[in-house]
């Protein structure tokens, strides 16, 4: 609506200025006091006469909440991602699945349905948006992405960070964004805000945020290997082995665990068995069998060190989850604010349709009169040709009215449905139920009042102080990285041999040993042979340039990032403040409108009424039509922006899920309760 808008309304006046003629009957019932302070209007039933009686509206009404009772007594789903998890421990090395995609409209949609037409209130609109919306559908998945981030970081991984940006890809409405636009960062709230890209790097330009010495995997880590190796080797020197062709035969296998601590502490455990058999003289065991172990622990006690240092991953995914929580609100508010705009440009265009179809069958009524009086030479034959003139204007201006609203109501039911691949539902039209809204009372608060909701409520300031604490911790870890590498570390280990004696070596004399590789396993851990030692490590980078210059960048970044803080703050008072008078304005409009309305109303009456005694003719009646037309047109308008300022305000102060009666459980499943028609 956006685009299109404009050009349509400012067709619309230019044709409505030549005549438009509507008759006193219908004037009178289409000429009820409408403004800020009135209440929603009578419920028409389709697109015909303004106004409708109110026994007819509220059987309407009656009808789409028995359909819709019966519709939500079904089963319903709601949008729910399992976490994968199980007690099988291959479970680890398989694949995880997502439910597919349910791209079928919610029932709501369905028991809003009469006679071939879809009957909307404003309420009933939100609702169907917060389950059907694709925007909200996408942004849905962000949530458990979160879940996936933390659990990553919880073993250890870097926070592959989460897209917190509001998404509006719907058309229609003003276009606006909550926040301002935000963008992919894994920590940020809006492009121009503190948050922004406060969880990670983005495009070419790489952050700090996030830096410092690095994280090991927690997931304990086992590796193995083993193999089998025969050698023929022809000597020249008989004099180690005692034969001229030595053949040896080995059955080697070592494993590995290995595993990483918060505090950066690193504990390994090695052991490697072997078996081996020769044809030498000279050996005293054949086969040899032999069990060693070595167990290490390390240390860092500068860089390294530390749960600031280590979990620092963990810290930025929990508050990215903060974050996507409160994008996600963000994310509601503006799929709501939108939603509100596009129904109430449906509302303007669902009346406008009406008085320009009203003001053809005026100007068509007049034409018939007129041929009559002119077949009895009453009038000359100028004002036929007048009168059809106007009709043809009229035709034109109802053509342009139609299209106005047929494409209004396409870009309402694209944005309440997941799918509109339906031809009936493609072609139904759309009945706005709400038409008006009551005064707002934000037009009188006091501003430091609104202010203050406004940071109280709005989530991208909430998500802007969360990204400063990130900075903020961000800093402690890059300066760990400025320290030198320096860790502690003991070892254990213990050999263990065994073996048959080699009947071949004679005269050899050795200690007794196990005969099995169970006894020389033994040996490897009874203390019999063992091996201890402790040292430490130090590393240190001479000049240490790349660390410092990264640390100081952080530094400034976080600078950056307090201006950036400061500059929204600055932005929120002028979309509050900007907010209030464009809703002061459109109240006054709305008042100025009504008043034009009423003016052009009784101008018109008296008009008629002197045609009727003769001192006016009918091309002076039809004058005052087209001007009550115009002014009728200019109130709804007027009706549309007051509505549309008040949608702002509550976006700018961050009421909108309150002034909706929306509850953010509700959006995250997908499934709203207790909306009545």
């Amino acid at each position: 609506m956006k685009f299109f808008s404009p050009f349509a309304r400012l067709l619309v006046p230019v044709s409505i200025s030549a005549l438009l003629l509507l008759p006193a009957a219908t004037v009178a019932q289409t000429a009820s006091p409408a403004g800020p302070a009135n209440s929603t209007h009578a419920v028409p039933s389709a697109p015909q006469p303004a106004q409708q009686p109110a026994a007819k509206a509220t059987t309407i009404e009656q009808q789409i909440h028995e359909n819709a009772v019966g519709h939500y007594a079904l089963p319903r789903d709601s949008f729910h991602v399992e976490e994968p998890h199980s007690h099988n421990p291959f479970a680890a090395y398989m694949p995880s699945t997502v439910p597919p995609l349910d791209l079928s409209n919610s029932p709501r949609l369905k028991s809003l349905e009469i006679n071939g037409k879809l009957y909307l209130s404003l309420r009933e609109a939100i609702a169907l948006a917060i389950e059907n919306n694709l925007d909200l559908a996408y942004f849905r998945y962000n949530l458990p992405i979160a879940r996936t981030d933390l659990a990553r970081t919880k073993a250890g991984g870097v926070a592959n960070g989460v897209n917190v940006g509001v998404r509006q890809n719907t058309p229609g409405g003003n276009g606006q964004s909550f926040g301002s636009g935000n963008s992919a960062g894994s920590a940020g709230s809006s492009a121009g805000s503190a948050g922004a890209s406060a969880g990670g790097a983005g495009g070419i330009v790489t952050s700090t945020l996030g830096e410092g010495s690095a994280v090991h995997s927690y997931d304990p880590q086992l590796s193995a290997v083993g193999f089998v190796d025969h050698t023929k080797t022809q000597l020249t020197n008989i004099v180690t082995t005692g034969t001229p062709v030595f053949d040896q035969n080995t059955v080697e296998g070592e494993a590995e665990y290995r595993q990483y601590f918060p505090l950066g502490t690193n504990i390994q455990f090695d052991y490697q068995g072997l078996r081996q058999t020769t044809n030498s003289l000279y050996n005293a065991t054949n086969p040899t069998l032999e069990s060693a172990f070595q167990f290490y622990v390390y240390q860092p006690v500068l860089q390294g060190f530390g749960l600031a240092t280590n979990d620092r991953y963990i810290h930025i995914a929990k508050k990215n989850m903060q974050l996507t929580n409160l994008g996600f609100r963000a994310q509601v508010i503006a799929t709501v604010t939108q939603v509100e705009d596009i129904y109430w440009d449906l509302a303007n265009a669902y009346e406008d349709e009406q008085v320009k179809e009203n003001a053809l069958q005026f100007a068509q009524k007049t034409l018939d009169d007129d041929r009559k009086q002119l077949k009895l030479q009453a009038i000359p034959e100028m004002q036929v040709l007048k009168d059809e003139s106007d009709v043809a204007a009229r035709e034109g201006d109802l053509t342009v009215a139609r299209a106005n609203l047929r494409l209004n109501e396409l870009l309402i039911k694209n944005a309440l449905t997941k799918t509109i691949s339906d031809p009936k539902l493609v072609e139904m039209p759309v009945v706005p139920l709400t038409l008006e809204t009551p005064s707002d009372p934000n037009a009188d608060r006091p501003i430091d009042a609104l202010i203050k909701e406004a940071e109280k409520n709005r989530p991208d300031v909430t998500m802007d102080q969360l990204a400063m604490e990130i900075a903020q911790r961000s800093l402690k870890s890059i300066r760990n990285e400025l320290l030198p590498s320096l860790s502690l570390y003991g070892e254990y280990a213990g050999v263990g041999n065994a073996g048959q004696p080699n009947p071949n070596c004679a005269g050899c004399e050795t200690v007794p040993l196990p005969n099995s590789y169970g006894g020389s396993l033994q040996n490897a851990f009874n203390y019999s042979s063992p091996e201890y030692q402790a040292g430490f490590q130090l590393n240190i980078t001479l000049r240490n340039r790349i660390a410092k210059a990264d640390q100081f960048r952080a530094v400034l970044e976080y600078r950056q990032r307090q201006l950036a803080f400061e500059e929204q703050k600055k932005s929120i008072l002028f979309d509050v403040r900007n907010s209030q008078y464009a809703l002061r304005q459109a109240e006054a409009r709305v008042t100025a409108a009504q008043q034009a309305r009423d003016l052009a109303q009784k101008t018109f009456a008296i008009t008629e009424q002197e045609q009727k005694l003769g001192a006016k003719s009918s091309y002076d009646t039809l004058a005052a039509q087209d001007a009550l037309a115009v002014a009728q047109s200019a109130l709804y308008d007027a009706q549309a922006a007051y509505a549309k300022a008040q949608v702002d305000i509550d976006r700018a102060t961050g009421e909108t899920l309150d002034q909706v009666d929306i509850s953010i459980d509700d959006a995250r499943l997908g499934v709203v309760h207790n909306i009545q028609p």
